[in-house]
């Protein structure tokens, strides 16, 4: 079977390519069922598309590459098009874009604008060759050949959604170097002296995390398997072995603690349990302000910066990204064309690229997958 263009995969990057191009110039080869699984699971289901606020300083990887990709097509130009689809993002949490009712709006858009090309399901690429021009698919269940290929395979997050490192293999294939991968917006499990975290699942509290020259900020969730939440999803994405640091109290005001007769576990602006067990583990009792000794404040105050070393993380199943991928000094940040292999492209998560909580990785996927239709072009 001859096409255009052979796009593999069938998430986020993929669908808005296909969107892109002309009718009936590419074809769609996905492993599950349906189109775009991993948008409807996204942002509680509610899908967080993009941010207001955008830059290449909220990715890991390399800026320059990054910012050509969305100085392309950035969050202005993505509500555009959406809002030109009859799809108009609501603004949530101060800066971040979401679908107004689900994720379901965003992944109908997509399944109707690419209805003009062809989308073949349950199918799963096993292989790519090339033979003078053109490109051999090789599926589970035929062979095609194209003279062009998009490998927007997506990384290894959410193994349960058909998630594999087939892109890599793919790049590898071709001469291409693969930047060590990790699970990535992803919690932490502890080790034995912060066991007791996992006594408190369930409580949230505000913190600011520093990692390496990073300081994320939000909400910290315990778990029964270590700690979660928003400041330490993006805490993963710089974190790869070592200490990280926490502030319990940040922005809180000591100089009261010791005018108060109010309880020790009423007086921290924590979850009263959460303040509970860390007095537990400064072997500190549960008094009165007042009667703090400066002795036993400056043990609290440890709390400002507690340091420990997380075990690992909860692993590609929990993970929303997946860090690292193909070396983009490999490929042009103009048209994602691989820089070794003419007429082969790559788009969105399979690259080294991964962006912090917030819509970052949506906002990649759909501006890397605009750069390539840009460069696709001149040729189709």
């Amino acid at each position: 079977m001859n096409n255009g263009i052979i796009i593999i995969g069938g998430g986020a990057s993929a669908l808005m390519l296909a969107s892109l191009l002309p009718k009936n110039s590419a074809t769609i080869i996905e492993r599950n069922a349906q189109p775009g699984a991993k948008i409807l699971i996204s942002g509680g289901g509610k899908c967080n598309i993009t941010n207001e606020v955008m830059g290449s300083g909220y990715y890991v990887g390399e800026s320059s590459f990054i910012q050509e990709s969305l100085d392309l097509f950035d969050q202005k130009a993505l509500l555009k098009w959406l809002e030109n689809r009859k799809l108009r993002p609501v603004l949530r949490k101060e800066s971040q874009y979401f679908c107004p009712q689900s994720a379901k709006e965003l992944l109908d858009l997509f399944l109707k604008e690419s209805k003009k090309q062809k989308i073949l399901l349950n199918e799963k690429v096993t292989e790519v060759h090339k033979r003078g021009d053109f490109f051999r698919v090789k599926t589970d269940k035929r062979t095609l050949s194209a003279k062009y290929v998009v490998v927007a395979s997506g990384g290894l997050s959410f193994p349960k959604l058909g998630a594999s490192p087939i892109g890599y293999e793919i790049a590898e294939h071709f001469g291409h170097s693969i930047v060590k991968t990790a699970p990535a917006l992803v919690g932490f499990t502890v080790q034995k002296e912060q066991f007791f975290f996992k006594e408190l699942s369930g409580a949230t509290t505000d913190v600011a995390i520093k990692v390496n020259d990073r300081v994320c900020k939000g909400s910290l969730l315990f778990a029964h398997k270590g700690i979660s939440g928003p400041a330490v999803l993006d805490t993963s994405l710089y974190w790869e072995k070592g200490k990280i640091e926490v502030d319990f109290l940040p922005n809180f005001s000591w100089e009261s603690i010791q005018k108060s007769k109010k309880q020790l576990s009423s007086l921290l602006p924590l979850p009263k349990r959460v303040t509970k067990a860390f007095l537990v583990q400064l072997n500190l009792d549960d008094k009165q302000g007042v009667k703090t000794t400066a002795g036993e404040l400056l043990l609290l105050q440890t709390l400002n910066h507690y340091s420990f070393a997380p075990a690992g993380t909860f692993g590609y199943s929990k993970a929303e990204v997946t860090k690292g991928g193909i070396n983009t000094d490999e490929v042009d940040a103009g048209t994602m064309m691989s820089k070794k292999t003419e007429g082969l492209y790559f788009t969105g998560e399979v690259l080294d690229v991964t962006g912090r909580l917030g819509g970052y990785n949506f906002q990649w996927a759909f501006s890397s997958a605009y750069a390539c239709a840009t460069g696709m072009k001149p040729y189709l």
